[in-house]
């Protein structure tokens, strides 16, 4: 079924690929816009097929053992079934941060890995609503959206550079004036990145509110996931509020809270949409089920 969440993913990705078009050709014509789409490609198709093996090496996850955790499995093989998609490796993250992921570049290659402290935290109709999010994000092959997002965001990203380099130099070329003052393309290069960022980060959250939606339609229990999203929230205050470094703060926006906290304006810059709003629209999705 196609959501009102599904429609904005494809309209911010439409803006984000018209940003690329119109930042490119302005700078250097359809040549411009290939080569620097071209190596955006590249970066992320090496990301797209090797995410997963990195993310799991960061976070020291092994895989889940089977004997002591059949409770996840079963949950999980229940849950594939209704989803009609392969059973996902399942990994253990170390640690008493309460979390959980997915990842892998599609159905067939997906792992879900959940942390030692959300095992402990949550009870098991909570455990189930967990895992059904992370794997709508399989079944809506999330990660595939988000490489096509971070390709184009940082196809921008490249032909900014570009502009303002050229400019520094002066060198734009004969035909500059069909192309637009010096001063209008550099106004084009310093914002358009930041306008595909705040797109990223949309799409993003729109990200998240679909697979809220999607595992709560196929677990037919919204409030176990609200549940679970509400102790979340309460525990994030016990544990780490900033990232330790660049890397754990990049991958942790696969995670089913974001585990790290900004302060004043940097809140405004989430990957995910804030708690008691997923909280409220999962409610509501109750209700109606009770109608």
């Amino acid at each position: 079924m196609i959501s009102m969440n599904h429609i904005k993913t494809f309209f911010l990705l439409s803006i984000l690929s018209g940003l690329a078009a119109v930042i490119g050709y302005s700078f250097g014509g359809i040549f411009g816009s290939t080569f620097a789409l071209g190596i955006a490609l590249l970066m992320n198709v090496v990301t797209y097929f090797y995410a997963d093996k990195f993310v799991l090496a960061l976070y020291r996850a092994t895989p889940l053992p089977q004997e002591k955790y059949k409770e996840i499995y079963d949950i999980v093989a229940d849950l594939s079934g209704h989803m009609n998609i392969p059973m996902p490796r399942l990994y253990l993250v170390p640690g008493n941060l309460p979390n959980a992921f997915a990842t892998g570049r599609n159905p067939e290659n997906a792992v879900v890995a959940v942390t030692e402290g959300i095992v402990q935290l949550l009870e098991p109709h909570e455990m189930r609503g967990v895992l059904a999010h992370e794997l709508a994000h399989v079944k809506n092959r999330d990660i595939l959206i988000a490489t096509i997002a971070a390709t184009l965001a940082t196809c921008i990203a490249y032909l900014a550079d570009m502009v303002r380099w050229s400019l520094f130099w002066g060198a734009r070329g004969k035909d500059s004036e069909n192309r637009g003052s010096g001063v209008g393309l550099l106004v084009i290069a310093m914002l358009t990145p930041f306008i595909a960022m705040i797109i990223q980060l949309a799409i993003s959250r729109s990200r998240e509110y679909a697979a809220d939606e999607t595992g709560a339609e196929c677990c037919q229990d919204p409030l176990a996931l609200a549940s679970a999203l509400r102790k979340l929230q309460g525990d994030l205050s016990n544990h780490v509020q900033r990232p330790p470094d660049t890397a754990h703060a990049s991958i942790a926006s696969l995670s089913i809270v974001y585990p790290f906290r900004g302060n004043g304006i940097l809140n405004l810059f989430s990957t995910h949409p804030p708690l008691h709003k997923r909280i409220e629209r999962l409610e509501k999705m109750a209700m109606l089920q009770q109608r």
